[in-house]
């Protein structure tokens, strides 16, 4: 591959900054997905996930096989150990939100036959079509009787999902396509049949709309959920066909918090993470996820949201909670207090007062501290030797107060023993609140060993 080499200032310490000679190995400078790799990874997928290619592309520059085992600690939809398994490599994945987890579980287990997926998928359709004509409604040519009695979800349930991001109709359409699917839970087939439910609920049944942020866009009266469901599903039996009866090295994704490796992975085991964690900013990631988590079950209300949220890494104000500690974790590190001290005065300055944002100094604290914990934590999973690759970029969220997130955790890092390889560039993409182009950077590091 050939590499092209520039210089970085990379401030490392609150002395001179440090250059670092970066290779590019990025091959592309986007986060779309090319057709070739739509198989399995395009079952379900966050709209910001980086793209295949990125990890084909650390799997060759860190020189690992089919003897290497790959680490995904902020799992989200599987890309790193979709790819890792398409290249014969075992892959490891956390992730503490549940429906992600559940999405990359599926998108790793190629062990269904296709047309038994099929057939299953074929007689549940022909039943819900049955039960719908039942009640008055024709889902293929878009019809309803009047005064059909709809159902719905349960009042908190409602309440937890984003208003509007499903039409009445539509919902109580995937109700009972999803009553009919859960009659065959006990089936090899069940789980790849939700997870395309879910897809079809953000993608093309629910009024969602992503962009920078997830919120509601077109509303849709009525769309044809069992032909939608079925489009899914068959993405997934043409590529399974893809794979059937060959071998590929097994994968496991643990419902986990990142900042808690080593409570699932055994010592000295892992050769390589290849990750993106969430930036400092005020994403909840939780919304992108909302609608199909809700509608499908993986939780009832927002106090079991809640619940799910103090596993995750705290990185936006609706995620913070009075009994954090992690900004112990970073309590001296002269560059992360000075962002915290310039939001604060900037909050002032600007005469903020919502309670979200006299948390801004504190969640940036306390996110980097979170991360200072993971990397601190990894240590005790990670062979000598081993490489990482962190996809970040750079955040000006909180007051357009910059925040260079890549330099920060290569500091952060290499005080806990870490060789900071180089910073990466992947991409860069223009931030309208500061009018500026702004870096998504891939941190490399090398683990070199307790003893080293």
């Amino acid at each position: 591959m050939s590499k092209k080499y520039f210089q970085y200032p990379l401030p490392l310490s609150a002395g001179e900054p440090l250059s670092i000679e970066k290779p590019e190995v990025i091959s592309s400078n986007n986060n779309s997905i090319n057709h070739e790799d739509r198989a399995f990874h395009d079952w379900y997928r966050f709209v910001l996930s980086y793209p295949p290619h990125l990890v084909r592309d650390y799997i060759r520059d860190f020189d690992l096989n089919t003897k290497s085992v790959i680490l995904d600690p902020f799992c989200g939809t599987g890309t790193t150990i979709v790819e890792a398994k398409l290249n014969h490599i075992k892959a490891v994945g956390l992730e503490a939100n549940p429906f992600p987890r559940f999405a990359s579980t599926v998108k790793t287990n190629w062990a269904i036959a296709p047309d038994e997926l099929e057939a299953l998928a074929a007689q549940i359709s022909d039943s819900t079509y049955a039960v719908l004509i039942n009640q008055g409604i024709d889902d293929r040519t878009l019809r309803c009787e009047p005064d059909v009695k709809l159902k719905q979800l349960d009042e908190p349930a409602m309440r937890a999902i984003i208003k509007n991001s499903i039409s009445p109709l539509p919902l109580h359409k995937t109700l009972v396509l999803f009553e009919q699917i859960k009659s065959f839970e006990n089936t090899p087939s069940y789980k790849y049949l939700v997870l395309a439910l879910g897809n079809a609920l953000v993608s093309s049944i629910g009024n969602l709309r992503f962009g920078p942020e997830v919120g509601v866009g077109k509303i849709k009266p009525d769309v044809p959920v069992v032909a939608l469901w079925l489009n899914e599903v068959k993405k997934m039996i043409e590529d399974l066909h893809l794979v059937f009866g060959q071998d590929y090295p097994d994968t496991n994704v643990f419902l986990a918090d990142a900042r808690q490796p080593a409570d699932i992975i055994s010592p000295n085991t892992i050769d390589a993470i290849i990750t993106s964690p969430p930036y400092p900013n005020e994403k909840d990631y939780t919304r992108t996820t909302r609608l199909e988590s809700v509608v499908l079950g993986f939780f009832e209300d927002m106090s079991q949201l809640r619940g799910f949220k103090k596993t995750l890494l705290r990185s936006n104000t609706r995620g913070v909670y009075k009994t954090d500690t992690d900004d112990q974790w970073v309590a001296d590190i002269k560059a992360i207090q000075q962002i915290a001290t310039a939001i604060e005065s900037r909050r002032l300055e600007l005469g903020k007062t919502s309670g979200f944002e006299k948390l801004y100094a504190r969640v940036t604290k306390l996110y980097f501290g979170g991360m200072a914990r993971h990397f601190s934590e990894l240590t005790k999973i990670l062979k000598p030797g081993a490489k990482l690759a962190y996809v970040v970029g750079d955040q000006a969220s909180y007051l357009q107060v910059m925040i260079r997130t890549g330099q920060i955790l290569a500091e952060i890092a290499e005080r806990l023993g870490y060789q900071v390889e180089r910073i990466d560039l992947f991409r860069t993409r223009f931030a309208t609140a500061t009018q500026a182009e702004l870096r998504e950077e891939v941190v490399v590091l090398t683990w070199p060993g307790q003893d080293t």
